[in-house]
């Protein structure tokens, strides 16, 4: 009962805090006004200014910023216990991430749709903008050279997952072309490719299917990160309608209604319990409510600040400011539909990541497969054991597969609650997974070519303003990162691809670092329009400070630190140093203008 009751609670709170704190920011501080024209309508090109329906901005909105980042890290951060965890997602999410979101949001609306990096040469001053849009630059690398490993690892682990997010793209083109063309209601479209893609989930490992899947499972690492390289080629380039709006909405709607999947199966085993006869089980927390001090879990580092940069989507992330300010804001048509998508698809992603929490505490607790070395054997494992089994130690929880699969067995077992069989729950929750990588990815490289424009406009190198040869310089980077193998492998055919992990390390702080310099533009922002800006101190305070003590302790701190630990990694250790030093100029640029900024609106956009 107490698993249902953190679960209906949360989503309580969720939407008391839409309609009280969202509705505040919206009316009296953002005061968001329908009859302001929108720059999808006033800037609308068909490429990448086109005003679209709150609905699927919304899609859009989601499944770029939840990716798998509210999956992994909460099915990580929970090895310190179900608590610290669930707090520091609640109150993050509504009062830091949302924020967050719906500010970066608004702000790109009133200037014309750029990013917040691009505005915060306005804002601070214009040095700010170059330093801004290199932290920008290096987060996305990171993510375009590691998602196509993350997609790669989860098609491995699940390859009945394989067809059914393949066949997302020609569904996704098709009504898109649909929609644009002939302008009619998305009701029909939306039951015809929901209807389709649960039929993929069901039957799209049958027959030859199976065989189909079983090879691109196979395929090298290498190999995907190539292709998905150059279908983010595809989706960054081509107008916005024909296939990152149409895939992201349809992907949201089979997402969306797993989650309810979830949720109603979680219900029936809290009120019902789970199985039948002798073999049924009652729903509890089987996680410890926090492992602190003495009881730390073995390896892990200190929960204080590694558990608020563990946990970045799901509470808050700086990836979000991209999104908000680089497609979202050039896709809404109205003004006031800002703190539906920014607001509200902040607090959806917080809801998911409770859902992932509970399914890692409570969910595996109905039964796992035990895992020796890493494979699964023929025993399954029930209450604290099967938690034991995922996170005894820091290490036996680290690794990706194990993350990932800690949140899809313990989902699937909710849904399996249903009556559903385990083998459609499994593949249905590893497309849930694979979808939310992918979705991001597209959106990664889209937002990347806007950053290098944007830093071509900056530099006044002009082959970078265009948009083929920014998306092509990007991917060529990203990809030199991700072709190589995995600190400390050979250059063999099966570790190329991998690596993503050489810089990996780096993301959790950059990306909340990242948060903060976003903060930081809201801020001034405010600032300059004599709004209140005490709810925006708090949060721009705490992700600026935490973060950068992360980055120092992984830097200085303890016998595996980058610069001063036994084994000195000085990639990390100069791109850490090199991210410190961005934050800190930032911010001596922010303390200069501070003073002369008040009541002085910045020059338009």
């Amino acid at each position: 009962m107490q698993t249902l009751l953190i679960a209906l609670g949360s989503l309580v709170a969720y939407i008391i805090a839409y309609n009280t704190y969202g509705k505040w920011l919206s009316r009296k501080i953002f005061k968001l006004d329908p009859s302001n024209k929108a720059p999808s309508i006033e800037l609308e090109d068909g490429d990448d200014y086109v005003p679209t329906a709150k609905s699927v901005v919304f899609g859009h909105h989601f499944t770029s910023i939840a990716g798998t980042g509210p999956i992994v890290g909460p099915a990580l951060a929970v090895i310190w216990g179900w608590l610290p965890a669930l707090l520091w997602v609640l109150f993050g999410s509504i009062f830091i991430g949302a924020v967050h979101d719906f500010g970066s949001l608004v702000i790109s609306m009133r200037n014309k749709g750029q990013t917040v990096g691009d505005i915060s040469g306005r804002l601070l001053s214009p040095r700010t903008r170059i330093l801004f849009l290199s932290v920008l630059f290096l987060a996305l690398t990171i993510v375009l050279a590691i998602f196509g490993l993350v997609i790669a690892v989860v098609f491995k682990m699940f390859p009945s997952s394989i067809f059914p997010c393949l066949i997302q793209i020609p569904i996704a083109v098709v009504i898109g072309l649909w929609l644009h063309r002939k302008g009619i209601s998305l009701l029909l479209p939306s039951i015809a490719a929901l209807s389709i893609m649960y039929l993929s989930v069901a039957f799209g490992d049958w027959g030859p299917l199976h065989a189909f899947n079983t090879t691109l499972a196979a395929w090298p690492v290498i190999t995907w990160v190539i292709v998905l390289l150059l279908y983010s080629y595809a989706a960054s380039v081509l107008p916005v309608w024909i296939l990152l709006q149409p895939r992201d909405y349809i992907n949201s709607l089979q997402l969306l209604s797993a989650l309810g999947l979830v949720v109603v199966g979680l219900i029936i085993a809290g009120l019902f319990g789970f199985g039948a006869g002798e073999q049924k089980q009652a729903l509890e927390i089987v996680a410890p409510v926090a492992r602190l001090g003495e009881n730390a879990p073995p390896g892990a580092p200190w929960i204080f600040p590694f558990l608020f940069i563990t946990i970045a989507c799901g509470a808050v992330s700086g990836f979000h400011c991209l999104v908000s300010s680089g497609t979202s804001s050039k896709q809404l048509k109205c003004e006031t539909d800002a703190q539906f998508v920014g607001y509200g698809s902040m607090l959806t992603e917080g809801f998911l990541a409770v859902l992932v929490i509970l399914a890692c505490v409570a969910g595996i607790g109905l039964g796992v497969p035990e895992l020796i070395d890493g494979k699964a054997t023929g025993t399954i494992l029930t209450g604290e054991a099967a938690y034991q089994s995922r996170y005894a130690t820091w290490e036996a929880s680290g690794g990706l597969a194990s993350k990932v699969g800690a949140f899809v067995e313990g989902s699937a077992n909710f849904i399996r609650a249903l009556g559903l069989n385990a083998t459609f729950a499994t593949a249905l929750m590893g497309v849930f997974v694979a979808s939310f990588a992918a979705t991001t990815l597209d959106s990664a490289c889209r937002l990347q070519r806007y950053v290098t424009q944007e830093l071509g406009a900056a530099t006044g190198i002009k082959p970078l303003k265009n948009k083929h040869c920014a998306t092509i310089f990007a991917i060529i980077i990203a990809g030199a990162i991700a072709a190589m193998p995995a600190p400390g492998s050979a250059y063999e055919l099966n570790n190329l691809g991998k690596g993503g992990l050489i810089l990996w390390p780096l993301f959790g702080a950059t990306n909340q670092l990242l948060g903060g310099l976003a903060f930081l533009v809201i801020l001034f922002w405010m600032w300059r329009r004599s709004l209140p800006i005490w709810f925006v101190v708090i949060p721009a305070t705490f992700m600026l400070i935490l973060p950068a003590l992360a980055m120092i302790s992984q830097l200085f701190i303890g016998d595996a630190a980058w610069l001063t630990g036994e084994n000195p990694n000085y990639l990390l250790s100069s791109i850490g140093l090199a991210t410190l030093g961005l934050e800190a100029w930032i911010l001596f640029e922010a303390a200069a203008a501070w003073p002369r900024a008040k009541g002085m609106l910045e020059q338009a956009a």
